[in-house]
Formats: structure tokens, sequence, C-alpha cells
């Protein structure tokens, strides 16, 4: 009888394991998930996934396929194909029980009891129907479903289906119930991984009047910053702490450098860029990237970005805006501390004296010429941002050639200078030597400074202090889509033969067409439609921004904040989970405290008339700043502005941890939602063990 018992206990448990065996990632296949051998490029899922590099081309070739011409349209129907690499696409898609050619989709007019699943509450179903109804879908996934497996018609709109939002979602719409989980437009989380609430609203104080482009933190760590303008003035200002009533301290009169004389300044032109050496306190060196108007500064002259190696002919572009080609140029040129004060920290002002030029280069056209500069924090190496030459849809094709450094992000070592010889050997663009290790120790055919291609106007780039490897780039985009792209060695951002995760079609192309079969680009993880911020003028410009890494708002920390230049729209970016690749972006409520150093215009209402957003800025206590056409203002405590943050309250002295992440296996560390199955299975354990 003991033998009998304990095959039925044995059984028993086993049954009880079965039961809950639910709560692990299943895919469509019937088959577990599993972590790719190459990242998957069109749809932004990481981490364990249902897809391989396979299937992800075989979704992008199937998105193609759709046509779909409504870019808001087209990103709701990417999501939902790439709901199959989820790595719970087995749940999303009802596989045990009638299988679905398209996932449930989230509808809140269907209540979640669900104990296991999570999804943000929206009604993802409501916003496929709004967006969806009236678009053009060739081949649509929602046809074939909606006639029982027979296609309504090779093109259709879902009202051409269906007569109502309601008969709709009927058919697709569904909750997570229970042990069911819906699609609300992004990876489906386990209840024991935390998505965190949206901040309620961003707090400013502004604490100066000026208009910059640069704000640089001081390398000696103290409360200043460096802050450059587009005519080219620098100027070393002091920070006051937050919610003193003191305004930023910075004497206009004396600036620390002046290149008026150098720099070209005009809508799309000025000083672009600032960066300080590593070892600027030992050694003095730091450096500025300006445009020049050659016809007005002798030492403006360089090699033309068009010309005979890229298959490019200056005497064919004609003038742009008055301008003859290569007219203006892009300039790297290295300054120098030294000499008039015993230690570079005690430096207040250098004369405009270039100790070498370091990059010089000729544009093609008056507009898009990025220009910023960084040293990424665990090479040292300068990483120089370069947008695509400009015109519409960049005729000639610069980004997705090689050969030209037009649309490209390049690294450059200028610590190993090279000799004359090796200038003119390599065909170099100045003084720097290129680091081993950049792709084209892989790709023969990438011109030795590139680090990544594929973009349009890269407009501010930052390292996440917290995670370096964390390289994210804003990218202005030509008709509709802006968008942050996290940038890698040797990627491929898409840019011209995709505006974001859309195929772009140029106007003219006298310098050939990138097919889209012929590139594995990498999407963007963030973004957003021009018609989403600026519906009237039809127009809209990214700001890049950064991780917010201070103390001062806790509700903001782990976040990525970027912004629009002509909107004055602030979005944070939530990564979920952390170190995931998949964002989740919430357009930010802002209000500037009562209290600020300098009225707001506009204080006391919902948003305060920034002006342009032109760019962002961190000091040494990591607190964050918005550089704006009518002043800079650094984000202050939310109470300040009568926000709710619960963590405000913690103590001042400790650190924020990072956004919650999840276990690393939902699999093993998975939670039981009940506690009798846990009393139950913990029974089952003792009596295996010890025979009882």
């Amino acid at each position: 009888m003991r033998g009998v018992f304990a095959v039925v206990s044995f059984m028993f448990c086993i049954l009880l394991l079965l039961a809950d065996s639910s709560s692990h990632p299943l895919c469509t296949n019937m088959r577990s998930p599993f972590k790719p051998k190459t990242p998957l490029s069109f749809c932004q899922y990481n981490g364990s996934v249902c897809c391989n590099s396979s299937d992800d081309m075989q979704l992008q070739n199937l998105f193609k396929a759709m046509n779909v011409s409504d870019l808001s349209c087209a990103s709701l129907l990417k999501s939902v194909l790439c709901s199959r690499c989820d790595q719970f696409s087995a749940d999303l898609y009802r596989m045990e029980s009638m299988p679905r050619g398209v996932p449930v989709l989230c509808n809140s007019t269907v209540s979640s009891n669900s104990t296991k699943y999570q999804h943000g509450g929206a009604d993802f179903c409501t916003k496929v129907w709004d967006e969806c109804q009236n678009v053009s879908v060739l081949s649509s996934p929602f046809a074939l479903q909606g006639r029982g497996g027979t296609p309504f018609n090779s093109t259709s709109k879902l009202s051409d289906i269906w007569q109502s939002k309601s008969a709709f979602c009927d058919t697709f719409g569904g909750s997570s119930d229970g042990e069911l989980v819906c699609f609300d437009g992004g990876p489906v989380l386990l209840n024991n991984t935390e998505i965190p609430s949206p901040p309620s609203g961003m707090c400013l104080e502004k604490i100066g009047n000026g208009s910059y482009l640069n704000m640089v933190p001081h390398p000696d760590g103290s409360n200043r910053v460096f802050l450059s303008d587009q005519p080219g003035k620098v100027w070393l200002a002091t920070v006051p702490e937050e919610g003193s009533g003191e305004m930023l301290v910075i004497d206009e009169s004396n600036p620390f450098l002046d290149l008026t004389d150098q720099v070209y300044a005009d809508t799309e032109f000025g000083m672009m860029g600032l960066a300080f050496h590593p070892n600027y306190l030992q050694n003095g060196r730091f450096f500025a990237s300006f445009n020049c108007d050659k016809v007005r500064w002798p030492e403006c002259s360089g090699r033309c970005s068009c010309n005979s190696d890229v298959g490019c002919d200056p005497s064919k572009l004609g003038s742009d805006n008055g301008a003859q080609p290569c007219q203006y140029h892009s300039i790297i040129a290295e300054f120098t501390a030294n000499g008039t004060a015993s230690q570079p920290s005690l430096v207040t002002s250098v004369k405009p004296l270039e100790v070498r030029r370091i990059f010089t280069m000729g544009l093609p056209f008056t507009s898009h010429h990025g220009g910023q500069i960084l040293f990424g924090p665990k090479d040292g190496y300068l990483y120089f941002m370069m947008g695509d030459g400009g015109s519409i849809g960049d005729p000639d094709n610069f980004s997705q050639n090689k050969k030209s450094l037009l649309g490209k992000i390049m690294r450059l070592d200028i610590d190993n200078l090279p000799s004359a010889f090796s200038i003119s050997d390599l065909g170099l663009w100045g003084n720097y030597s290129v680091p081993g290790d950049n792709p084209f120790s892989e790709d023969k055919e990438l011109q030795r400074e590139i680090w990544a291609l594929g973009f349009r106007n890269p407009w501010r780039c930052s390292f996440d202090l917290e995670r370096p490897s964390y390289f994210l780039c804003a990218d202005v985009g030509q008709d509709q889509y802006e968008e942050v792209d996290i940038v890698t060695k040797g990627g491929n951002y898409g840019w011209r033969a995709y505006e974001g995760a859309f195929p772009y079609h140029p106007p003219k192309s006298p310098g050939g067409n990138t097919s889209t079969s012929s590139i594995n680009p990498i999407f963007p993880v963030m973004g957003y439609n021009h018609s989403d911020v600026n519906k009237a003028e039809g127009s809209a410009s990214i700001t890049g921004g950064y991780f917010y890494r201070s103390m001062t708002d806790p509700c903001m920390y782990g976040r990525y904040l970027y912004a629009d230049l002509y909107a004055g729209h602030i979005w944070a970016g939530t990564e979920t989970p952390e170190d995931s690749g998949n964002f989740r972006s919430t357009i930010v409520p802002v209000s500037c405290a009562l209290d600020s150093p300098i009225q707001c215009s506009g204080a006391g209402s919902s948003v305060p008339a920034l002006g342009f957003i032109f760019s962002f800025g961190q000091d040494n206590s990591k607190d964050m700043f918005i550089l704006a056409s009518t002043g800079v203002y650094r984000v202050a405590r939310p109470s300040r502005c009568n926000y709710t943050c619960s963590k405000e309250n913690a103590t001042s002295f400790a650190h924020p941890g990072p956004l919650p992440s999840p276990s690393p296996s939902t699999s093993s560390t998975r939670k039981l939602n009940n506690p009798v199955v846990e009393l139950l299975l913990f029974y089952c354990l003792m009596s295996l063990l010890f025979g009882f």
C-alpha cells in the first residue's frame, strides 16, 4: 500500500506542477522561446523571443507587402505582426484552443482579472480601429480572420468588413483574464514584473535667460559648466543648488572662448559641439566643432564631401540657398587651457588659437550637418555626429554610401596623431588616427572613420551615465517620423531606404538608390509621427536628451528624456524590463515652479512657453537641464509644481535604484499565485525527499 500511495502522491504532484506550468513562456509552435544568435532588426524584441532572424525578415516582408500609407496605422500593424516574436505568443494567439491570425487585442471594455499577466490598461483594440478603420491594407491579417480564413479582399479597410468599433473588437478584443493574456502593443510582462507608472509631470525652474546649444560639466567635478551658443562663444558658469532661489552665475562680457570670427552662424550653421579631453585636468586639451565659410575665412578649407571617391560631382549639385557646393565646412579644432594658469581647472578664459585642426570637410548643401562631439566614457575616443549633408531626401544617397562620411557617426583617436604621410596615404580628413577596432576591420567596404551609418541628421546623442554601453541618438526625420536609436558598432539605421521603420521613397535620386532588401537596418526604439505633435504645420524635429540619473526627481529616474524642437513636447521613455531595449514613451506634462528664480513665460499654466528646445544638458550632480530659445531650465523637485511623487520624501542621501527589472528567468523564478498550491507543492517536495 505504501508503494501505491507513493505513486499516487507522485502523480498528484506532477499534475499540480502542470496545472501551474502555463506561466512558462511558449511560442506559437508550442516550443520554448530562445535567445537568437543575432538581434532582431525589424521586431524590437530582446532577450528570449520566438523569432529568429529569418522569421524577423519574413515579418518585415509581410509588413512591406501590406503597403500601409498611413504611418500611425502602419506603426500599430507592425507591432501586431511582431507579436509573434513575443515569448508568450502562444497565449496571445490562443494556440491551445483556436489558433488565430492575429493576437487578442486588449480591450478596456472587457475587465482584466489576470493574476498572472499585466498590461498598461490601454484600449489597444480601439486604438487600432481608430487609426486603421479607413486605411487600405493589402492582404490584411484582420480581413483573413474576419471571414473565417477566407480573404475578404486583396485590398481592404477595416470599415469594409466591420460596421463599427464594437463589432471589430467583439471579434479581436479580449482581456488579460485568469491564465490568458491580451496584446497591448508591447511585450507581455508577468505580474511579478513591475511596469513603472509614468511620472505625473515634470517640474522646471528657470535659472538663466541665455540661449545655448551645448552644456558640458566642468571636468573638475565642481558645480561649474561650460555653455556655448550658436554664434561661437563659450562661457564658464556656476550652477546654483536646486531650490535655492538663485540664478545661473555667468559673466556674459567675459567668455571662456570666443570663436565668432571663425564660426559661420545661420539657421543650421554655427558652433555645434564642445568636448573636453578625459584628461583635461592634466593636459588642458579641449575641442570645438563648428561650421565656417571659406569665402569669409581663408583657413576654412578642406576636401569636398562630394567627390569622385563617393561617386559625386560637385559641379552637378548647383547652388543651395545662394551658396556653392562645399562653400561651408564642418570643422573640429583643438584648443588648450595650458599656459594661462598653474592648472587647467583654474583657467577662466583662453585665446582663440587652434592647437591643431582635427577634421575639416566641405559640405554639399546648407543643412543636416549634425556636429556634436562626445568622448566615449569607456574607450576615450572622440565620437563625431554628421548628418547627410542636406537637401530633400538625401538625393545623392550619402547616408548609405559606405565611402562617404555624411550621414554617419564617426569614431576618431585624437591621442595618437598621424604623420603627414599617413594622413595622405590613408586619405584622412585631418590630424587623427583611426581605432583599430572600428567596423572597417570587419567590413572592408566601410570608410575607416565610420562607427555607424544610415542617419539623416543626428541631433543630440548621449551615453548613459550608469550604462555606458547605452549610446542613444535622436535622428531628425524627413516628412513623417522622428526617431531615437540605440547606436552600436557597425549598425545601419536605415536612412534613406527607411524613415524610421517605414520604407522611404525619395523624390529624386541622382546618386542611386539602396534597396530595402540589401541592408539589415536597426529600427528605432522610440519616436513619434509628425502628425502626433504638429498637425497644423506638418513638421517636427526631434531633440535627443539623456537618461535621467539625478536624485532631484526620483520618479523620473532611469527614464530617457527627449523633446521636439518646435512643439514643446517632452517625452519620457521607460525601458521595461531594464536592459531589454523595449521602451514605452509617454508625453510628460510640464509646469514651471511658482518659486522659480526667474519667472517662466506662461507661469501658472500647464505648459510654460519654452520656445524652441535646442538641446539638453547634465551637470556634475547629474541634474538635467533644458536649453531652449527662452533660457536655461532645470528639472526640479516634483512637489514644487504640486506633482505627486511617492519617492520624493525619501532621504536625499539615498541614491534611487534603477527601475525594477524582471528576474533573470521568468520560467525558473515565477511566482505561484495560489497559496494553497504552494502549500501542496511543499508537501510534495517533503514527501519525495523524506518519504512521508
